[in-house]
């Protein structure tokens, strides 16, 4: 369990008054949780799963490969129909899970991790190749995460869909950010669940954001 929050005396009591009804040990400044890495800086908390990326690596026997300045071929497009299914879909089904809990301090991933986990079912060696660019880019980016700090709290979105990207379904992609002040809160890509007849973004919110556009890449 981690208690955290900006008044001391207050995390103090609410640690006395759990005290009191169970067993406590209080482990001091968090260091690790569930894989994520927490390193305390001057403007707040960095955020990072570099220890858990490297075990992915290491999974796959990849740790001597070369690393990549991106985690996807520019314009990149997978099928069910092109390429062999000559590799272990087991690792690749445990490898794509991997990676997807890899997306939560490493955002920038999250579109071509989502597109791999279209293939769990039957994985061809086109996929394979392009999990395993992923994987050479976080070799080269492992320390990369998170940023959380002090800011002010204005509520800001971006937001943006893909046409018929999905060569096999003609389905499109739709891809956000949320930022509380400086500090990213939310993101998502995903598959729309059904054929996009226009490409108009509807955003239903009881939130006033301030919404901006921005290319999935």
């Amino acid at each position: 369990m981690l208690i955290t929050g900006s008044s001391s005396s207050a995390i103090e009591h609410v640690i006395s008054s759990l005290s009191k009804q169970f067993s406590l040990k209080d482990l001091g400044e968090v260091k690790h949780f569930l894989g994520v890495e927490v390193t305390q800086t001057a403007q707040g908390l960095h955020l990072s799963q570099g220890s858990y990326i490297k075990n992915i690596i290491e999974r796959v026997k990849m740790q001597d490969a070369k690393g990549l300045p991106t985690p996807m071929l520019a314009n990149l497009k997978l099928s069910n129909d092109e390429g062999d299914p000559t590799i272990d879909g087991k690792l690749y089904r445990s490898t794509v899970g991997a990676l997807q809990y890899a997306t939560l301090t490493r955002p920038e991933i999250s579109y071509v991790v989502n597109m791999v986990s279209q293939f769990m079912a039957c994985p061809l060696d086109s996929h394979w190749k392009a999990v395993k660019r992923i994987l050479r880019y976080l070799a080269s980016s492992v320390g990369y995460g998170i940023h959380i700090q002090a800011s002010h709290t204005n509520l800001i979105a971006f937001s943006d869909s893909d046409w018929a990207s999905d060569i096999d379904d003609r389905r499109s992609v739709t891809g956000y950010c949320v930022f509380l002040g400086k500090n990213l809160i939310s993101w998502c890509s995903k598959k729309q669940p059904g054929v996009s007849r226009s490409s108009t973004l509807r955003l239903n919110t009881g939130v006033l954001l301030r919404l901006s556009v921005m290319s999935l890449g």
